[in-house]
């Protein structure tokens, strides 16, 4: 049978409290972008939605115009 390790109630707000101190810590570590960066990279994540939109429907317009044309023959 599976080794199963019971969590007892009364440790939860230690564990709680633990776990939010751990993320505080790794939190500082984290390398945050800047203004700038963070506005560029959006830029160019919108930019390249924009273009991709732009294909899929001009393939979508193309596949409308040659199934019109196959059906109406």
């Amino acid at each position: 049978m599976a080794n199963i390790r019971i969590m007892k109630i009364a440790n939860l707000p230690n564990k709680i409290a633990l776990f939010l101190k751990e993320v505080r810590l790794e939190m500082k570590k984290v390398n945050w972008p800047t203004r700038n960066e963070t506005v560029k990279y959006t830029l160019v994540v919108v930019g390249f939605c924009l273009v991709v939109a732009a294909f899929l429907g001009s393939l979508d317009a193309l596949f409308q115009f040659l199934l019109n044309k196959l059906v109406n023959k």
